[in-house]
């Protein structure tokens, strides 16, 4: 059985990523300027921290930028190699990008306000490298940190239509985290929010997380077996 990622988002130092990696993290993610929303660092915080994340750990930068030269002068300028794309952009925008920069690695968030989230994945198709499902709603600028759980059977069948990994986003913690594995079954989860009750990222917290989601991993393996 394949292990459930876990991607730590909103990052904010050198500490963080130290705590994150000891804690099993795949990826971590640093926050460019937003409209709105908790976690936005500067951008030569994120060059500074991330060029020492370790590997296999991977670094994500959240972008809000919506054309493909101003993504790639943002990853550029960051020094990253994976870009999580927080705005529904045009489904050509993924493929400027392959041509202009095809060491970057993609991540289309889509925002799963309804069933037609459905339509952005037929729309994108296997566009993008990933997908990260979330819980903002672009019209009103909200791109995500909403600590909103969207509904999961949506994102159940966006699993299942999606040909690339889906990430799943919003509202999770380490009460829930076993319970968003075994209904959606998604290649990841990325969290945020849930682990940080006064902005900085909880150890406990952080453990009680990635044990429940390694427990819903062996339950899952032993009912498969």
């Amino acid at each position: 059985m394949q292990r459930t990622r876990v991607k730590i988002c909103c990052i904010r130092s050198h500490e963080e990523v130290a705590l994150a990696v000891a804690a099993g993290a795949d990826a971590v993610g640093f926050v460019g300027p937003m409209p709105t929303g908790p976690g936005p660092v500067p951008d030569e915080l994120t060059r500074d921290v991330a060029a020492r994340v370790p590997a296999p750990v991977a670094p994500w930068l959240l972008t809000s930028e919506t054309h493909a030269e101003a993504i790639v002068a943002h990853a550029e300028f960051c020094a990253v190699t994976t870009v999580q794309i927080v705005q529904h952009v045009a489904p050509e925008v993924h493929a400027d990008l392959a041509r202009i920069a095809p060491w970057l690695r993609r991540v289309q968030v889509i925002h799963v306000e309804g069933r037609d989230a459905l339509d952005l994945i037929a729309a994108y198709g296997d566009g993008p490298h990933t997908y990260l499902l979330d819980s903002g709603r672009p019209s009103v600028d909200e791109l995500g940190g909403t600590g909103r759980v969207h509904d999961w059977s949506v994102s159940a069948d966006i699993v299942k239509a999606a040909a690339v990994p889906v990430f799943l986003a919003g509202g999770l913690d380490p009460a829930n985290a076993a319970d968003a594995i075994r209904t959606v079954r998604p290649f990841g989860l990325d969290i945020c929010s849930g682990l940080r009750p006064n902005t900085a990222l909880d150890p406990d917290l952080l453990a009680a997380f990635v044990t429940a989601m390694r427990r819903a991993d062996d339950e899952i393996y032993h009912r498969a077996a």
